[in-house]
């Protein structure tokens, strides 16, 4: 445990409005990660496939060029992120609304146990605190804090991380947002963000960009391990550019599977369209 007054506790969250009392944390030191960039991503917990494409491409390309990723273990976009970061072989951050001694749901126990080989689980709440929705809410101001940028790649109306939204523009820190389909209920929290002045995304470019990372460093950095469906794109688009016809073709992939994940590799910056329908390498 640290207490705010501690030595070693995080200036990035001594700073903020109302600071924790203490953190308790498993894991990785804060040391390890705390002073690279960082980016928290957050969304809705019942995510389209389009939300999940998304948070997979953009945090997996952030974490192979070496950005932290944080969130807060919940179903949806926040464990959807916490899973393409350790998979790009990146630190990924949890902050908890309960104490270390309980994960929840249980059914994120095993990711819980890989984040911290390279990352931390942080916690403001001692072991056997009673669960209540306010935790939730008020957790999401560490989770805004630890970051340098919030970025919510796709949110309902009611979504809780609108908390985690309004915490960073407390705190000064550049919020980002994904736009969606205008017609699907699931993105009009991240549109209606756009509308007030968060910053949209359409690739990792932008994030980088907003990090001050030199996107031909970024790029350097990032070792793409993508699902079976997007390596495949990647070998293939090797030998050259391809229309999308051709393309499906060749990778033996649907349309509507195809489409997901053409979205989901050119959102990670992987690759982009080469104008008359053809796609190439970025």
């Amino acid at each position: 445990m640290l207490k705010v007054t501690d030595a070693g506790f995080p200036e990035i969250l001594r700073s903020i409005p109302s600071p924790p009392e203490q953190i308790y944390w498993y894991g990785q030191p804060f040391e390890e990660w705390v002073d690279r960039p960082k980016v928290a991503i957050v969304g809705s917990r019942k995510m389209s496939e389009y939300g999940r494409q998304v948070t997979c491409g953009l945090a997996g390309t952030l974490a192979a060029a070496g950005v932290v990723i944080i969130s807060g273990l919940a179903l949806g976009t926040d464990v959807t992120a916490h899973k393409a970061a350790l998979a790009a072989g990146g630190t990924t951050v949890a902050v908890i609304a309960t104490g270390l001694d309980y994960i929840t749901p249980r059914s994120n126990f095993y990711v819980a146990r890989q984040i911290i080989q390279t990352g931390t689980i942080i916690s403001e709440r001692p072991p056997g605190q009673a669960i209540h929705l306010g935790l939730f809410v008020s957790r999401n101001r560490i989770i805004s804090g630890l970051a340098d940028i919030v970025l919510i790649p796709e949110a309902g109306l009611k979504s809780g991380s609108l908390h985690t939204a309004r915490f960073a523009l407390e705190q000064g820190k550049t919020v980002m947002a994904v736009p969606g389909n205008i017609n699907n209920p699931g993105s009009e929290g991240c549109n209606n963000l756009i509308k007030s002045g968060a910053i949209p995304v359409t690739s990792a470019d932008d994030i980088f960009f907003a990090l001050n990372m030199p996107l031909e460093k970024a790029r350097l950095k990032k070792a793409f391990r993508g699902t079976p469906d997007e390596s495949r794109i990647i070998e293939i688009l090797r030998e050259g550019s391809l229309d999308q016809e051709n393309l499906a073709m060749a990778a033996g992939l649907d349309g509507a599977t195809l489409a997901s994940t053409l979205t989901a590799l050119e959102l990670g910056g992987h690759i982009r369209p080469a104008g008359a329908g053809n796609w190439t390498l970025a």
